[in-house]
């Protein structure tokens, strides 16, 4: 039956994206469609990953349906896992999408457009990222693998390229190609490896690569493969870029949907190749924390939104990068305790981060297209007007601040819980390692804690613009609604729920190790501990019992000894810039919130500074006007412009000089080839 269901959602996406590439967006009727079968599909597949987590493992084979080898899809608990997150999410996403598309925005002046959807490709780029995202995940065997995720390559590419109404969206779109291009080409030579030790394409089959120079060489090529999808540092600059340049909801699709199958590939290679070397478990932690601290400093000093949640995604890839490298020094140790709180952890930072990351992102985007931007500026106070996508930004926002109770907290208290578990660890190197990724999570997530404060006060509670002209149809829609809803509550209830996600998430967890030793996290029904027992306890169905109770218990005791007191209405200047009668444009506003992090952390952000004398009036007539001083700062990231600039710098040399090979005479070329081939043998001679 779980074929089956898988099939009835493929077909059913297919469907969807041949109506999109037919029709397209031709009429305000047709344009949900494609977004209608997405929400069945995923419906249909998430049937199927349910049953995949509570039943056996089952191998469909496919025959040589692909046209090279056995096509074969493994059916079994891990996957099971993931395709829950990921159909979840699509139902969700797809149903803000329905009312999305619907509507044309509703922003006055030059910023007001037509239908929010043109022409065609996005509900066919949408399906086939939600077609490739399930077979990756159910695939079992490498060229099966690859395929779907070439597929997702040109979806991503095909969403963060739709719109191209700039040099800027263009130039993201190829961006997001060539590290997705690079991450498959990492992949693949990995792959060719270990079939090739192996003589066989069926992933289950690597187990029996022996350790040694080429396991070392496949896992670093894996890890580089599947670093470069969820934003591991050096390979994270295209997440800032690809992820703003799509379109509306897609974003959400990219970043909280998709990016999952980056996580997938990573815990799917751990329990087929076991053991990773030392050397690259030091690095993995280390990378991991750099990456996390890296993205959410880049986070706190952006102005515009989309970008802010594009750098969060850098971080919580190095976060969850991090409890997976807990998982590998428990696999190389031989400790299952060890490895099943780094995989716990890890995963549950996932879910947080997918949950949390689509959340922002649709509602970022329903306030974007009303306000037609989504700086803070243009989107402050969108309570006001959005209350439905402000409840779920700001239900999106506390769970990646770690902030109780939502599922945000439960998964950082395991992260650092077990990232603790170091002085179980007896080699040095190891030790040193989960140290130093412990102490660079601890601090990103004091960072992260301003970062998404500032977008609760500014974006979700600040005072809307004066002009009094505040769209109110983002929020409309019957689906569109219940997907705000869908994605918002599951940041609290999965909390709430720890308990049971955490049973659903041994089950699921069960080809990579034993659930028995993942079902110690509970310490009791309600009750929560890092698998080790006697370390630390927690309880975050409690906490949603206890927080409202103590609030409660607080606002009476304060009604009470105050004598009602504390309910008179009190009317005082307001506070503006720690300056008495600072208003207006002038006043305390997102940009000066983030300027004191800018001034701390200025070695790592490489802060330029520089104060600009503006001066008015009208020069033609020779009418002097005020004179006012600009404060302006901007901040360098480091990869881009250190290792990426100077190396396109040298490719472009490169390619100039290679120019000049080209003649056009053919007994040049043949030189050419002659020279390669000699080359080449020598080589092999050298080698042999």
């Amino acid at each position: 039956m779980r074929a089956e269901l898988l099939l009835a959602g493929l077909v059913v996406w297919f469907v969807g994206a041949a109506i999109d590439l037919t029709l397209g967006a031709s009429s305000r009727r047709v344009r949900p469609i494609p977004y209608l079968a997405g929400l069945l599909g995923s419906a249909c597949v998430l049937a199927a990953a349910i049953q995949m987590v509570g039943g056996h493992p089952v191998n469909v084979d496919l025959g040589s349906l692909l046209g090279v080898g056995r096509t074969s899809l493994r059916l079994d608990g891990l996957a099971g896992l993931f395709l829950t997150l990921t159909s979840g999410l699509g139902i969700g996403i797809s149903a803000c999408m329905v009312t999305w598309v619907r509507q044309g925005p509703t922003a006055q002046g030059p910023t007001a457009q037509g239908p929010r959807v043109h022409g065609h490709g996005l509900g066919a780029g949408y399906m086939l990222l939600l077609g490739a995202v399930t077979v990756i995940i159910v695939a079992g065997d490498a060229f099966t693998f690859l395929f779907a995720w070439e597929s997702l390559t040109v979806a991503f590419y095909v969403l963060s390229g739709v719109r191209r109404s700039s040099v800027g969206q263009a130039r993201a779109s190829w961006v997001t190609l060539c590290f997705s291009k690079s991450s498959g080409a990492c992949l693949t030579f990995a792959f060719l490896l270990l079939a090739g030790n192996v003589g066989s394409f069926t992933i289950a089959s690597w187990h029996a690569v022996p350790h040694g120079v080429l396991h070392a060489a496949s896992y670093a090529l894996i890890v580089a493969g599947f670093g470069a999808k969820v934003g591991l540092v050096p390979l994270q600059v295209w997440m800032p870029r690809g992820y703003p340049a799509a379109t509306g909801p897609m974003r959400a699709a990219m970043a909280g949907l998709a990016v999952n199958v980056g996580f997938y590939g990573l815990w799917r290679m751990l329990g087929v190749l076991g053991s990773p070397p030392t050397w690259l478990i030091a690095l993995v932690l280390l990378l991991g924390g750099l990456t996390a601290l890296l993205g959410v400093v880049f986070a706190a000093v952006q102005s515009d939104l989309n970008r802010v949640i594009a750098f969060s995604s850098v971080e919580n890839g190095g976060i969850i990068m991090v409890g997976y490298g807990v998982a590998m020094v428990g696999m190389a140790l031989g400790q299952p305790s060890l490895l099943a709180v780094g995989l716990l952890a890890a995963t549950l930072q996932a879910v947080a981060h997918a949950v949390a990351k689509s959340c922002l992102f649709v509602a970022v985007a329903n306030v974007e297209a009303d306000r037609g931007g989504s700086s803070f500026s243009e989107v402050v106070g969108a309570a006001h007007s959005h209350p439905w996508s402000s409840a779920t930004l700001a239900a999106g926002a506390l769970t990646l601040a770690g902030l109780p109770p939502t599922i945000g907290f439960v998964s950082e208290w395991f992260i650092l819980e077990a990232l603790m578990q170091q002085f179980r660890v007896h080699g040095l190197a190891l030790r040193l390692s989960m140290a130093g990724g412990g102490a660079l999570v601890a601090l990103s997530a004091g960072v992260a804690a301003l970062v998404f404060v500032r977008l609760l006060a500014f974006a979700v509670l600040g005072q809307p613009p004066p002009n009094g002209a505040l769209p109110r149809r983002g929020d409309r829609g019957a689906s569109g609604r219940t997907g705000l809803l869908l994605l918002g509550s599951g940041c609290l209830w999965l909390a709430a729920a720890a308990p049971w996600c955490i049973r659903y998430i041994a089950a699921g967890l069960g080809p990579i190790v034993p659930t028995a030793v993942v079902d110690q996290a509970l310490k009791s029904p309600w009750v929560l501990q890092p698998v080790f027992g006697g370390f630390s306890i927690l309880s975050p169905t409690w906490l949603f019992v206890v927080i409202p109770v103590g609030m409660v218990t607080v606002a009476l005791a304060a009604v009470g000894l105050s004598r009602t007191r504390v309910l008179r209405v009190r009317r005082v200047p307001a506070w503006h810039s720690a300056t008495a009668g600072v208003a207006g444009p002038d006043s305390y506003g997102a940009y000066a919130y983030a300027n004191v992090l800018r001034h701390v952390l200025a070695n790592v952000l490489g802060s330029r500074r520089e104060v600009v004398v503006v001066k008015g009036g009208l020069p033609a007539e020779g009418i002097p006007g005020p004179t006012h001083v600009e404060y302006q700062a901007t901040a360098v990231e480091p990869i881009e412009a250190y290792i990426y600039r100077p190396g396109r710098v040298v490719a472009l040399w490169a390619a100039r000089w290679a120019r000049r090979l080209q003649s056009g005479r053919l007994d040049a070329y043949i030189a050419y080839m002659l020279v390669a081939l000699v080359a080449l043998l020598a080589a092999v001679v050298a080698l042999g």
